[in-house]
């Protein structure tokens, strides 16, 4: 049995804090763990280890009855590292992709995170933290960068009031056939372990290019996307 867990891709915090039918979405991300020994990693390096992003991490995990949270910070710790290599849950922080993904691959948490995810760590990203476990990000100069690639799609987040611009230059910039996924305000998705993708709260916005014409599609249910 793969030890894979899904990926909760967040286009905001708001979904940490969110109930579906009275269910927070986080009982789902640790119903099948013992709540007293999880530990809870946050990876704040994409917003510069702000310890007011922190305070919200910890508030959602205390709603799930998990204690034993530690911010991994961009100058990573020995107790950082030894934490972060017995963490149950990850969360890659929101803020800015290029200066969270360039930190992973200076302190080696690139390679670090996903080892944890190998091993059955559950990931969780939020806006950049969301769009690095897809392919890429855009650089400041305009350039791709390269991200984590668990999620095997292009990931866009909070962009709908911009028709998704960043998400389709990415796609112009990408490979022949790659795919993006948008995440609205408020929204989110979990990419599954066979490979399918569950809308969160709102519906999320499948994008591919079809020669200089980008597609958009809607999708509101479970939906297979390779």
């Amino acid at each position: 049995m793969s030890p894979l867990k899904s990926i909760y891709l967040l286009a905001d915090s708001q979904l940490l804090f969110w109930r579906d039918n009275g269910q927070l979405l986080l009982e789902r991300v640790v119903s099948a763990r013992t709540r007293d020994r999880i530990k809870a990693a946050y990876v704040g390096a994409s917003n510069g280890d702000n310890p007011e992003f922190y305070s919200i991490f910890v508030a959602a995990m205390e709603g799930v009855d998990v204690s034993d949270c530690r911010m991994i910070r961009s100058t990573l710790s020995e107790a950082d590292l030894a934490f972060l290599e017995r963490a149950d849950v990850i969360l890659l922080a929101g803020g800015d992709v290029e200066l969270g993904w360039r930190t992973f691959l200076s302190n080696g948490l690139n390679k670090h995170i996903v080892w944890r995810y190998l091993e059955g760590a559950t990931l969780i990203g939020i806006s950049a933290g969301a769009v690095q476990l897809g392919l890429c990000g855009l650089a400041a100069d305009g350039s791709l960068i390269e991200t984590f690639g668990l999620a095997p799609f292009i990931i866009g987040a909070h962009e709908e009031s911009d028709n998704w611009k960043t998400t389709t230059d990415l796609l112009r910039l990408s490979a022949t056939g790659r795919r993006a996924i948008g995440l609205p305000a408020g929204g989110g998705a979990i990419y599954h372990e066979d490979q399918t993708v569950e809308p969160l709260r709102h519906a999320v916005v499948e994008l591919s290019l079809s020669g200089d014409e980008v597609r958009q599609t809607f999708l509101k249910a479970q939906v297979r996307v390779t």
